[in-house]
């Protein structure tokens, strides 16, 4: 499938390692920078040299699922080794080569504007998100199950959001027999959430009213969960947070509370890297194959 093309992926966690063995399996020329602690376990694999011509040759940039971090920085689990994401050296790379990321940030965007290169948030795309909500939604239920002493069945949940994983969470909490409400900010999620056979709460109007639920999950990555609400849960209530960080909880004001608040985001990475790195290597060779068509044809 990818045979000719040549990828580069950079730093990342589990998820990475099925990403590159599917790379590798499809043909590509796979080059890796940030994973010198696997020992040589992909020997299809080439390590990249920034400094070297490889860079000319490069299709794609595959980076982390959380992308950079302010100053172009790229974590990764199997190194030790710091690397930056620089503009000279996306500027070496050929004009049709593509940057795919999970998560971009406004330097990541700025960096890739100023080489040129066209930039891809792999997380805002709904087939990603949608397929990714799957193992989000069992590590919630895993979380879930260890952290509190009570059954789902018959328990109060709270979801707030009505995304495409705060659908599945919805959906999935119901069919396992809770009382599932679910906190929005439209009239058009209102009646979806009807439809659904479950409850709408606005999210507008959510410190003026009862929160006596036993879980609250949130999926909003701003500050929802406030000490106003917090204050209305009972004691025994269990919240946890699938936004990025830092969350839209105030953990802080939970912690005071006796609440018990967790901060859970990349569920996919933590419960299924191999499912997640599956569906990032479906779709980054679908992505790569598309462009190089529309670019022949051009």
């Amino acid at each position: 499938m990818l045979t000719g093309y040549h990828i580069a992926v950079i730093g990342g966690d589990a998820r990475q390692i099925e990403l590159i063995r599917k790379l590798n399996e499809w043909g590509a020329a796979v080059y890796l920078a940030g994973f010198d602690q696997l020992n040589e376990s992909f020997r299809e694999a080439v390590d990249l040299d920034l400094d070297s011509k490889q860079v000319e040759q490069l299709d794609a940039i595959i980076l982390p699922v959380p992308g950079t971090d302010g100053n172009g920085n790229i974590e990764g689990i199997f190194s030790n080794q710091l690397i930056q994401l620089k503009e000279e050296w996306l500027k070496k790379t050929p004009p049709h080569c593509q940057i795919y990321t999970g998560i971009a940030n406004e330097h990541l965007y700025t960096l890739a504007e100023r080489a040129d290169r066209k930039l891809i948030p792999l997380m805002d795309r709904d087939d990603v998100a949608i397929y990714n909500s799957i193992p989000t939604v069992e590590g919630t239920l895993m979380l879930v199950i260890q952290h509190t002493d009570f059954t789902i069945h018959g328990s109060k949940v709270m979801v707030l959001g009505l995304g495409r994983v705060g659908m599945s969470l919805a959906r999935t909490f119901h069919h396992l027999g809770a009382d599932v409400s679910v906190g929005v900010r439209t009239t058009s999620s209102a009646a979806r959430v009807h439809e659904m056979g479950l409850t709408p709460i606005d999210m507008k109007r959510l410190e003026g009213r009862d929160m006596s639920c036993d879980i609250l999950i949130n999926t909003i990555p701003s500050q929802v969960v406030t000490p106003g609400i917090i204050k209305q849960l009972p004691s025994h209530a269990l919240i946890l947070d699938l936004a990025s960080k830092p969350g839209g909880t105030d953990f802080r004001y939970a912690d005071k509370r006796g609440i018990r608040a967790l901060l859970a985001p990349g569920l996919p990475g933590i419960v299924a890297p191999k499912t997640a790195g599956r569906i990032i290597a479906d779709v980054v060779s679908r992505l790569i194959q598309d462009h190089s068509r529309k670019e022949n044809e051009a």
